[in-house]
């Protein structure tokens, strides 16, 4: 490490060494404790109608709805990482888990817009209370031989569990009610918070320095800002007054963070001198794009089952799984080829795979192709993110001292959360550019009124299709092959953005991530001295 800080002493409440079977049954708990989060996260997506039918909610609350929860997560992920350093991370783990599941039940009986959206805050707040602190119980708990395939089982869950999470939420909604789709991160809250209990250990950072309040307040202000605008640009307009306003002020609060954390130095809420370093560096930019894409690909594929092949919601969240289960299975994978080949020819094997998936289904996409035609894209697609996510993630919790792994599991995770956001808002608006400029071309026969009503997007022009007589077969038709269109071009940008990221990697990757000398003051958790920087 090229920064040093000074020592912090580990409190670990006098607990021994976990052994295999403990080892075993922290990761699960911490896992089943991440999917609650990650479910949450898209599993509403799938009941939008049902919540503006049943409370007369417009489009745009029904949206806040579901953009809350993310705007609170990502928000807090910081400050709450840093406090579970320091103030124990198995009690913020379950504080995490009881005001999560109490604000699942909440939204599940929600009797109104304004109520759902407070329990959706409040499930966000615990999100992040939660979220960083699965991931540092696991760097701070594993031995460094053991490490890297626990990092890539949270890895995997993480990476598909948005997509479990979804086909999860839209069986219950299909077989029962939409309400019943919160019952699932109840459960697995439930699930977690007892196993948490029962295997998962306590460890606090002591700290010679008092907690950066100025610095936590100032990342808050900056993330909401910066999602804000990602989340609410493509609704309102990127010229809109409230969105440069948003724009500004993320802008602002970003550059006087670092600016007070270059301050601060080693009593730094982050260090941002650690950006120097190739495993911080080049994981967090790996991250973003990766998850960028990977949402972006989620906004593309989705209207293109339901609209293009006429599937069922449930059924489309079934064609999402080859890829998701593969992205599980090779995150899992990729500790063993990074232990053979090093970190940066694994992300970048990773890369390329993830960049051959796009161009596949760029090249291959089209109407009459059907579901066939970007099976092979998705499937090298889930092969590449899952030998890039978990080398990312270990480059950037390595790159932290173990006595700020809760800061370092929340920077990764904030990096996920932007590069979600800056996805959906990048290849959405692509797409839907795309959408437009191609269906202009194939609209002469179509009556106006109907015209522009089709070109507001594809949803749009299959519900007004039956209005135009004799011309709805053409309308239907001449929007899929528009749409198919929007998304080639859409995701040749994507590969050309991919395209460069790997580029990046093979030259500025982290050759490799090894252990370290550890600090004499602050020993592992279980009981060996160790660190790890990526190099």
């Amino acid at each position: 490490m090229s920064t040093n800080q000074p020592p912090q002493a580990t409190d670990t409440r006098g607990e021994g060494t976990p052994d295999a079977r403990q080892l075993r049954s922290i990761l699960i708990a911490v896992s089943i404790a991440l999917m609650a989060v990650i479910a949450s996260v898209s599993g509403l997506n799938v009941a939008q109608t049902h919540m503006a039918v049943e409370w007369g909610a417009s489009q745009t609350t029904v949206l806040w709805i579901i953009n809350i929860y993310t705007l609170a997560l990502a928000a807090l992920l910081l400050p709450l990482g840093a406090l579970g350093d320091r103030l124990g991370r198995k009690p913020m783990l379950i504080t995490g888990l009881v005001v999560f599941g109490a604000a699942s039940v909440v939204a599940g009986l929600a009797p109104s817009a304004a109520v759902m959206i407070g329990a959706r805050v409040a499930a966000g707040v615990s999100a992040a209370m939660i979220m960083p602190v699965t991931l540092a119980v696991i760097t701070s708990t594993f031995p460094v031989a053991e490490r890297g395939k626990a990092i890539g089982v949270w890895t995997g869950v993480a990476g598909g569990g948005g997509v479990l999470g979804m086909f999860l939420s839209a069986l219950l909604v299909d077989v029962a009610d939409w309400r019943w789709l919160f019952v699932l991160p109840v459960v697995l809250v439930a699930v977690a918070l007892a196993m948490t209990l029962k295997s998962v250990p306590n460890s606090r950072e002591r700290s010679a320095h008092s907690f950066d309040t100025i610095g936590a307040l100032v990342s808050t202000l900056a993330v909401i800002g910066l999602i804000f605008v990602l989340q609410e640009g493509p609704e309102r307009g990127w010229t809109d007054s409230v969105t440069l306003i948003s724009l500004a002020v993320g802008v602002v609060a970003a550059v006087a963070f670092v600016a007070w954390e270059l301050r601060r130095r080693d009593a730094s809420l982050l260090d941002v001198r650690l950006f120097r370093e190739r495993g911080l560096a080049s994981g967090s930019i790996t991250l973003l794009v990766v998850f960028g894409v990977q949402a972006g690909i989620a906004v593309v594929l989705f209207p293109f089952f339901q609209a293009v092949l006429g599937w069922s919601g449930l059924l489309s969240t079934v064609a999402m799984m080859p890829m998701a289960v593969m992205m599980m299975t090779t995150s899992n994978l990729a500790p063993k080829m990074a232990a053979k080949i090093g970190a940066r020819s694994t992300m970048t094997v990773g890369v390329a795979l993830a960049t051959l998936g796009l161009a596949l289904m760029a090249l291959f996409v089209s109407v009459d192709g059907g579901y066939l035609s970007i099976l092979a894209g998705m499937l090298a697609m889930g092969i590449g993110m899952g030998l890039s996510m978990t080398p990312s993630t270990e480059a950037i919790t390595s790159s932290l001292p173990r006595a700020e792994q809760g800061v370092a599991s929340a920077l990764n995770d904030v990096t996920r959360e932007f590069g979600t956001a800056l996805g959906v808002a990048l290849l959405g608006a692509l797409l839907a550019t795309g959408y437009r400029n191609a269906i202009d071309t194939k609209l002469d026969s179509i009556p106006t009124g109907a015209a522009d009503t089709a070109r507001e997007g594809i949803a749009n022009a299959i519900e007004v299709a039956p209005k135009t007589g004799g011309h709805a077969q053409d309308l239907i038709h001449a929007a899929q092959q528009s749409f198919v269109d929007g998304w080639q071009r859409a995701m040749w940008i994507g590969t050309a953005v991919m395209g460069l990221l790997l580029v990046y990697v093979a030259l500025r990757g982290p050759k490799h991530i090894t252990p370290a000398e550890a600090d004499e003051e602050a020993p592992l958790q279980a009981g060996a001295a160790e660190s790890v920087a990526a190099r």
